[in-house]
């Protein structure tokens, strides 16, 4: 079904789903919830510096009671693992987060409009060939998709920007090349196999996708707010959100390779099918951000290049944290049908690309 719906205004030919349902909103004055909703007005800061001085002085007092057990050679193979996970990834992780947000804070919705078709069918590729052009990590694609829709691009091409500018954007792909030094396969790989998902995701919601799915995303919170500020608070939430789950996902990774037995590994790593499987389920799970996935892709040294693929594949289109930004944002209706149409169609990517490429 088309994006367009027919409400009782009846907008013009070239309208679009957000120009109708944006229709009415504007001129309302109330703001469900109020800004300041659920937020405690004073000593916030106050206590979290004093919650991070007390994990730090928890990790030196275990430091001096436990430093003589941590010297086993699977505490230091975990640890060397671990280690250089971060240490590889967090350089283009903040990178990638500094881009985001000055996207959000210094990129008008009116830019991306002029470049992106109004017909869905022609919008949906150049959105997703927009998402190679613009850096941005999952936490930043959730709001500026919602941004577009709210400006009257189709929702259908505001979608396909959404997947695509996490998995195929310049910094993504140049992790990709450092993680996969020597492979540039597995570079081509994932830019192709992303970007196909990407668009037939957006063509599939063109034809079937239908109005009462999508709930018109929220106002921000601070409009009236300077665009440093917006910077400095988007750069300061997504790098402390995309930062806790590189390191959740560090941990596991080094978990994984050294509680894990080996015989495990090398039995599901042995079967073609359970492989891939078994690492898209875990990047899920994991919800690593896309500008450090490719290293900890790179840890599974026992998987096929297939299923490596499909663990940076299926990260940046469905997670956990996406699964819980996309509810927040358009609503569980459009969470319930949008996250199974991205894993069907990112696992048939994977397996077509990964059968003609690796």
């Amino acid at each position: 079904m088309s994006d367009r719906t027919t409400p009782s205004h009846n907008p013009g030919p070239e309208s679009s789903l957000g120009d109708s349902l944006a229709q009415g909103w504007d001129d309302r004055t109330d703001v469900l919830p109020p800004d300041d909703w659920g937020r405690r007005r004073k000593g916030r800061r106050t206590g979290t510096v004093w919650l991070f001085a007390v994990i730090i002085t928890a990790m030196a007092v275990g430091n001096a009671w436990l430093s003589d057990q941590l010297t086993g050679p699977a505490f230091l193979t975990w640890a060397t693992i671990f280690t250089a996970i971060c240490f590889q990834a967090l350089p283009f992780l903040v990178f990638g987060v500094a881009l985001s947000a000055a996207l959000t804070a210094f990129v008008p919705t009116s830019a991306y409009r002029r470049f992106i078709p109004s017909r869905p069918n022609r919008a949906v590729p150049v959105a997703g060939l927009s998402g190679a052009l613009l850096p941005g990590c999952e936490c930043a694609s959730v709001p500026i998709a919602g941004s577009l829709i709210r400006g009257g691009v189709a929702p259908a091409a505001a979608l396909t920007f959404l997947l695509a500018a996490p998995a195929i954007n310049p910094v993504v792909m140049i992790a990709t090349a450092v993680a996969f030094a020597g492979q540039p396969e597995m570079v081509l790989a994932r830019f192709v196999a992303s970007l196909l998902a990407a668009v037939v995701i957006g063509w599939v919601w063109v034809r079937f996708g239908r109005a009462d799915w999508l709930r018109l995303p929220s106002r921000p919170s601070a409009p009236g707010a300077s665009k440093w500020r917006v910077f400095r608070e988007s750069m300061l939430h997504d790098m402390m959100h995309a930062g806790g789950y590189l390191v959740v996902g560090g941990l596991a990774a080094a978990t994984i390779n050294v509680m894990v037995p080996r015989e495990w590994l090398l039995t599901v790593a042995g079967m073609p099918v359970v492989s891939v499987l078994v690492l898209a389920l875990l990047a899920i799970l994991l919800s690593i951000c896309s500008e450090a996935d490719a290293f900890v892709a790179l840890s599974f040294t026992d998987f096929s290049p297939t299923a490596k693929l499909a663990f940076m594949v299926v990260g940046p289109i469905v997670d956990l944290k996406l699964i819980a930004m996309q509810a927040g944002v358009f609503g569980w209706r459009f969470v319930a049908r949008f996250v199974p149409l991205c894993l069907v169609v990112g696992l048939a990517a994977t397996f077509l690309i990964g059968a003609l490429i690796l």
